[in-house]
């Protein structure tokens, strides 16, 4: 086993280069085997197997520098590097993550998780070579998925500028999560040769310059050799920007790689190598489905399907039913995603509504303002996206949407702790982020008919509007309890004394459990359905204050700008002085783990949430 004799960077050199092949297939099991009980990202890794071994074989790690956009598909680098027992552990708890993670190795250089920031932090890395009279060698891998971000065009736009080395690897499967979409992915499907004109342009330049009237000569081919370039020669748009451009390369050849690589070194100024690769290769249930193996959960090996089927729906399955009911009845509602028809469930509108479903690529930027002008134009537009991913596009929420007040809905999915992706994805800071903004509402369901009765709402309502719903099963207790959603109206659940409970969202059914506790303690207590977090019910608030002695915010969210203290605020607005405490996440990142585990340490799990009302209480508050 030639992967046994890797324990640390650069261990890999000692392997004969006949023997490569021999260990990309160890490598391949292996990650089949250790995803196959952990869960995580399978495909991409599977991909990138010959390219991580290249890099690795081309490079002196950690004194050269590689860095992976998203991060999702650094695996066989972790191993490389001497992670391998980690995997054991990969995403659970503190234990290994699934992203590339400064605390964890020296060879992991920069901390990544979201799309499109390879390049730009690679040119950063760079400069401050450069600056401080180092000579190592920086790499930034970047997939085609994410050159669909236009922050990649800034970073390659600003790079162009460079005299000095800087190495881009575009890693080209054709995919991101699901299929890739746009002019991008039509323009890199194009190139299918690779070329010898970078060698013979160099050796002709090198050879005429000079010679007598060598640079004319020189002068005359640049003005001609344009319009050839382009009918001839790949790679024209990096070309065209002042970037070097090396393939197609065959992304699976070690050897072939390892050496375009060596040639890419000694390029002064950025160059771009384009090597095609298959996502999931090795493993045929990845190979026919890499969607679903892009994030998998554990699997059986052989047949490839989940370990644990789900049986019950959940929050996005929810969605997806909602969204293509009220497409049906309403032909001006349009549904966007940002490259994740499937992760945000649309795919079943997509297929029903192909006309009204648009997918923009990883540009959540474009998204909303692609929305809002959708939204001038007269129609429902809907954008489906993830709680941290949203947060890219910030501004163009709080310019293209609210300050035109656009009916702009926006389904916010694995809102609030997300698990084992970790501190990147954790989606813990969208009431935050959205509640500063004016014009924009923000509301959230306590279970799968609220979701349903919310989205329903959102379509009605004539300004921008955000739906926050979790990650997992959908919760399916307090059916009897569906009041009709009215802006900013709470939810009266149970009304009793002494304790009130504001629970927003998914904290409702752990306000449940709390309640319980509390009442088999003697207390009176009870239980308000939030629903809205912009604006707020203070009526509710006022009328909790009257009865109770003790009010009690609970959100999936951190404390600063959430739920809580705009609650605080309307109680001391009103000059109420009852006792009051906030459930709320720590003013901190949250890393990966289960999400039980991660409640339990951040202290909103039921449990812990009791504990700490029985001691404010005792302590008199």
């Amino acid at each position: 086993m030639f992967l046994e004799t890797i324990e640390k960077a650069n261990d890999i050199k000692q392997i004969d280069r006949e023997s490569w092949g021999e260990l990309a297939q160890e490598i391949r099991q292996f990650l089949i085997e250790k995803i196959s009980v952990t869960g995580g990202h399978l495909g991409s890794n599977l991909g990138a197997v010959e390219l991580t071994m290249a890099l690795h074989l081309a490079l002196s790690l950690p004194e050269d520098k590689i860095i992976w956009d998203v991060g999702h598909q650094s695996y066989t680098h972790k191993i490389l590097t001497g992670r391998k027992s980690g995997f054991e552990s990969l995403r659970q708890f503190h234990g290994l993550s699934g992203f590339p993670k400064r605390k964890e190795s020296c060879c992991d250089v920069f901390d990544t998780g979201h799309s499109s920031t390879s390049i730009s932090a690679g040119l950063g890395l760079v400069k401050a070579r450069d600056l401080r009279g180092e000579s190592n060698v920086v790499v930034s891998v970047i997939g085609d998925g994410s050159l669909t971000g236009g922050m990649a065009y800034e970073a390659l736009n600003n790079a162009a500028k460079l005299e000095t080395n800087f190495i881009i690897i575009l890693n080209d499967n054709n995919m991101s999560i699901s299929e890739n979409v746009g002019g991008v992915s039509k323009y890199l499907n194009n190139i299918r040769t690779a070329t010898g004109y970078l060698d013979l342009k160099a050796g002709i330049y090198h050879a005429l310059q000079g010679a007598k009237r060598g640079n004319n000569t020189i002068r005359t081919i640049r003005k001609v050799k344009s319009s050839f370039k382009q009918l001839v020669i790949p790679g024209m748009l990096f070309e065209d920007m002042g970037i070097t451009y090396l393939g197609p390369v065959d992304g699976h050849n070690i050897e072939g790689l390892v050496r375009v690589i060596g040639e890419a070194r000694r390029v002064k100024g950025p160059v771009l190598i384009h090597a095609l690769t298959q996502k999931g290769k090795g493993y045929v249930p990845a190979e026919r489905h890499p969607a679903r193996f892009h994030g998998a959960e554990p699997f059986d090996i052989e047949t490839g399907l989940p370990s644990k089927p789900r049986t019950v729906a959940n929050y996005t399955d929810v969605f997806s039913t909602v969204m293509c009911k009220l497409g049906q009845r309403d032909k001006n509602i349009v549904a966007i995603t940002a490259a994740m028809p499937d992760g945000t469930g649309l795919k079943r509108f997509r297929n029903m509504y192909p006309d009204r479903f648009f997918d923009v690529g990883i540009a959540e930027e474009h998204a909303v303002t692609f929305a809002a002008g959708l939204a001038a134009g007269g129609l429902k537009p809907v954008v489906a996206v993830y709680s941290s991913f949203l947060q890219r596009a910030y501004d163009q929420i709080l310019h293209d949407v609210c300050l035109q007040k656009l009916p702009v809905i926006f389904a916010i999915d694995r809102a609030g702790l997300v698990g084992s992706d970790g501190e990147t994805h954790q989606g813990i800071f969208d009431f935050t982020y959205l509640t500063g903004i004016p014009n924009m509402c923000v509301c959230a369901p306590k279970n799968k008919w609220e979701l349903s009765d919310m989205m329903k709402f959102a379509v009605s309502y004539h300004g921008p509007i955000a739906v926050r719903y979790p990650r997992g099963s959908a919760y399916d207790g307090l059916k009897a309890y569906r009041a009709p959603v009215e802006l900013g109206k709470a939810e009266w659940i149970y009304k009793e004394w002494e304790i009130a409970l504001f629970a927003v969202g998914s904290m409702v059914r752990t306000a449940e459990n709390v309640r319980e506790q509390l009442k088999n303690k003697g207390y009176g207590v009870s239980l308000v359905n939030a629903r809205f977090v912009k604006p707020i019910d203070e009526e509710a608030v006022r009328e909790a204050c009257r009865d109770h002695v003790l009010i009690v915010t609970l959100e999936e969210n951190v404390s600063c700008g959430g739920y809580g203290e705009k609650v605080l605020d309307c109680m001391n607005r009103n000059g109420f002085s009852n006792h009051y405490l906030n459930i709320s996440i720590p003013d901190a990142y949250v890393e990966h783990g289960d999400v039980e585990a991660l409640k339990r340490e951040v202290g909103i799990d039921a449990d812990g949430v009791t504990r700490r009302i029985l001691q404010a209480l005792e302590a008199g508050v």
